[in-house]
């Protein structure tokens, strides 16, 4: 007789941690991994004495489920996850339900989605954020995907995610791609978050000149305010740790940032949308920059920047100033990632919960903050907010963080260390509160050597420049009156 509640595929290390996760939650799971070997391992092992159960084929697997069967993928994302749904797909029956929780790109789980609805199968795409702590002992889950699958999945996943102030930091994001799409996006703030803790640390250093230690006690302080998050705090931790001659590890570390391509995806996705997230673009920039360090080592002997001269103002009201241009620049760079969330979400026709996606992240993932509330109550009072700008609590942190932002900016400019993550969130806020930016210049050029027309401004209509119409100028006198048909900005 069947009694497995979810079989997991998958025994690498967050495989493992998210069956002994269900486990301990009270659920049967049977386990099972293209290396059999590695099944009789874990239940001899990290499994002893559990009600895990193992599973040494794929027929095997699914015998031991219970209806309808609910079977986690933790395979590398790409084709391994379409050779297991082949694989999987002939042994299964109508309503049972396969759970990618990969980095899957969400195009791809949109493909799957149709593909095995067609067949009478649910699918479910499903972001999982934490690490192995996190897969351990509560991750954040954003599953997506065939809306049927969801009450048959919501007991298992809910109480496996983290809980915050009792609730679970899991819940239905929406249709097909949708759970690797809030996934690719939370990424791509967490490469934000990343590069604007890693200026704020370069500012400290090169900028006031201060030693790891004291730095890091600033960041611990910054972790009691509004910049209470995971990230701050390990920053804080990293910052601490010294080698045994008593110099920090993170001074050691080669300055060249890896990345998977869930940052790159985010941009990419951002500009299919002709949505400005600029600042995860600068973050995922910035590490592409750091990767040619042997070209750096080069430019910093031929290239010339400011003449450094030390800091004569209140040192402590810098870095006051530097806690809100860090606290700014978040809000902007999520205030970004949820615009285009909703962007997506209306071309791709999913009915997405951003107050839902906001509490999802408060707990077991790497962006975890208090600052994430604020942006689930903004969500909750209107969720047809446009921007989080348009939020009283978020309008009135941004103007008060205003004035030390453009100063540690300035300043950071004047000393030669590059902040493309500050600045690109100054200049996006700016722009976004111009009533008037310099496009109007920009299409003049684009209809002068393209024909590309423009739009008159409401006000300035005329006979000759009417309401509406797409308007080509003979700007030289020897074009002709034929114009592009294409009016994208």
């Amino acid at each position: 007789m069947a009694t497995g509640d979810i079989g997991l595929i998958g025994l690498a290390v967050m495989g493992q941690n998210l069956i002994l996760n269900m486990n301990d939650k009270g659920f049967v799971v049977v386990a099972y991994n293209r290396t059999t070997s590695k099944v009789d391992h874990f239940l001899e092992n990290e499994a002893k004495g559990t009600k895990i159960q193992g599973a040494h084929s794929i027929e095997e697997l699914v015998a031991k489920l219970k209806r309808p069967r609910k079977i986690v993928l933790l395979v590398k994302a790409g084709s391994a996850v379409d050779d297991f749904i082949k694989q999987l797909s002939p042994h299964l029956e109508a309503g049972d339900i396969i759970i990618d929780g990969g980095n899957s790109h969400y195009p791809d789980s949109i493909r799957r989605t149709k593909e095995l609805e067609a067949k009478g199968l649910l699918f479910v795409g499903a972001g999982v954020s934490g690490g192995e702590e996190g897969a351990r002992y509560g991750p954040s889950l954003m599953p997506g995907g065939s809306p049927a699958a969801w009450p048959a999945i919501k007991e298992i996943f809910q109480k496996t995610a983290a809980q915050v102030n009792g609730e679970p930091c899991c819940d239905w994001v929406g249709e097909t791609g949708s759970g690797h799409f809030v996934k690719m996006v939370h990424n791509g703030i967490e490469y934000g978050d990343m590069q604007l803790i890693a200026e704020a640390y370069d500012i400290l250093k090169r900028g006031l000149d201060l030693p790891e230690d004291e730095i890091a006690d600033i960041f611990n302080k910054w972790n009691t305010g509004v910049l209470d998050s995971f990230l701050i705090e390990i920053t804080a931790n990293i910052l601490k740790f010294n080698d045994d001659d008593g110099e920090p590890v993170v001074s050691k570390i080669l300055d060249k940032a890896g990345q998977k391509g869930t940052g790159k995806w985010t941009a990419i996705a951002a500009l299919d949308a002709g949505t400005a997230v600029t600042l995860i673009g600068e973050a995922v920039f910035a590490r592409c920059l750091s990767a040619v360090k042997e070209e750096r080592v080069r430019a910093s002997k031929t290239l010339a920047g400011p003449q450094k001269e030390p800091f004569r103002g209140d040192k402590q009201q810098f870095i006051d100033d530097l806690e809100q241009a860090l606290y700014a620049s978040k809000i902007i760079s999520y205030t970004q990632g949820f615009m285009l969330m909703r962007e997506s979400a209306k071309e791709l026709g999913w009915n997405l919960n951003y107050a839902g996606i906001a509490r999802m992240w408060r707990g077991g993932c790497i962006i975890k903050s208090v600052f994430l509330g604020d942006i689930a109550s903004a969500y909750s009072k209107n969720s047809n907010l446009e921007s989080l700008l348009f939020d009283g609590f978020f309008n009135k942190a941004v103007h008060k963080a205003q004035p030390g932002w453009r100063r540690v900016i300035a300043q950071a400019i004047l000393w030669g260390v590059p902040t493309p993550a500050f600045s690109t969130a100054l200049a996006f806020f700016d722009g976004y509160r111009s009533e008037i930016v310099p496009a109007n210049l920009v299409q003049a050029q684009r209809d002068y050597f393209g024909a590309h027309t423009f739009r008159v401004l409401p006000g300035k209509e005329n006979e000759r420049f009417k309401a509406g119409a797409d308007i080509h100028v003979n700007w030289t006198g020897r074009g002709g009156n034929v114009s592009s048909t294409a009016y994208n900005t």
